[in-house]
């Protein structure tokens, strides 16, 4: 009897590491200050001494149930980048810079090449969000996952200047809301999706014509990572004064979020174009619009909040990031919530 009898490789464990390390090196920053295979990584402070009142902000998150979907069609290279979205867009939120980023894999049986494809995302986004991926795990888990199946979830740590922070205690009435695109469902909401479609290889392979691919295809889009559009904002001299990542909960639990006492968020429906994958969602699952704006994105996945005569300065920006965005509303005096018009 021996470790790899009882369902545990470690020479593929070994083969992980090696295919990996080209992905994970892609994303170093100056700061990183040991490589792959360490007991921890390291990464050195010295440059946010630069700032007056340093702060550092984290975010952990997984992937959820979307990862269901990436089993059945066999397709892997995206769902890493999902991962990384939900954890540095949360550190966004706050103006915080994310820094660097570690990532866990729990699976039922290690296979090497699935494992670098899955880090190969994470590392699309580390380089997307400007963070470095200094660490992470993958723990062969054998009965207690099945063998094709794994976990995905990660951690970032960001900082921002105590006096960049974006906390929302500025948000006044009158204040426009932005709202930046979404790339689709992101991460949240499958659980729904999953009773909504029939999930099957051949039912996610469907061409639909509203969506223009296939129905698995607009699912596995990957999240959209927002730091460089917050970022681009902030750079432009507006002065962001609240920030919601869309996730789940939708717009009924994240727009209040962001709001101080005193105000409320109104939001028109009819501001932007809802995306067809939600139509189809709402359609085929007979899913009530409140359903919908309290479970989904509904194709904007980041709104902010901005002085209403810096309104353009900032959508300028957004777009020169590489975003799309418009404006969806307003802030209004009231006792919290949003109103959907």
């Amino acid at each position: 009897m021996d470790y790899k009898s009882s369902g545990v490789d470690i020479e593929a464990g070994y083969r992980s590491v090696e295919l990996i390390k080209k992905y994970v090196e892609k994303t170093f920053r100056p700061e990183v200050l040991s490589g792959l295979g360490g007991f921890s990584g390291a990464f050195s402070l010295a440059k946010i001494k630069e700032m007056d009142e340093p702060v550092l902000l984290s975010g952990t998150d997984g992937v959820g149930t979307k990862l269901k979907l990436a089993f059945i069609m066999d397709r892997h290279d995206t769902i890493g980048i999902d991962c990384v979205a939900m954890c540095v867009n949360d550190v966004v939120c706050a103006g915080g810079e994310p820094l660097f980023f570690l990532d866990y894999i729990a699976c039922g049986k290690n296979n090497p090449e699935k494992i670098a494809c899955i880090v190969s995302g994470v590392s699309e986004g580390c380089i997307a969000s400007g963070a470095a991926l200094i660490g992470g795990e993958t723990a062969e888990m054998p009965g207690f996952y099945p063998e094709d199946e794994y976990d995905l979830a990660g951690f970032a740590v960001g900082v921002a200047d105590k006096k960049d922070i974006i906390n929302g205690a500025q948000v006044k009435a009158g204040d426009i809301l932005i709202g930046i695109a979404s790339s689709g469902v992101h991460s949240n909401g499958f659980s729904l999706v999953r009773q909504v479609f029939e999930m099957s290889r051949e039912n996610l392979e469907r061409y639909y014509d509203e969506l223009d691919i296939t129905l698995g295809e607009a699912l596995l889009a990957p999240t959209r990572i927002y730091v460089r559009a917050i970022f681009a904002v902030k750079s432009s001299g507006v002065r962001i004064k609240a920030c919601s990542h869309i996730t789940g909960g939708g717009f009924y639990e994240n727009i209040p979020r962001m709001l101080p006492e005193g105000v409320a968020a109104s939001v028109k429906k009819d501001s932007y174009k809802i995306p067809a994958i939600f139509n189809l969602i709402a359609k085929n699952g007979n899913v009530n619009e409140e359903v919908m704006y309290n479970t989904f994105n509904m194709g904007i996945g980041m709104v902010i909040a901005v002085d209403e005569n810096e309104t353009e300065k900032a959508l300028k920006a957004i777009h020169l990031s590489g975003e799309r965005a418009c404006v969806i509303g307003k802030v209004i005096s009231g006792a919290g919530g949003i109103e959907l018009c």
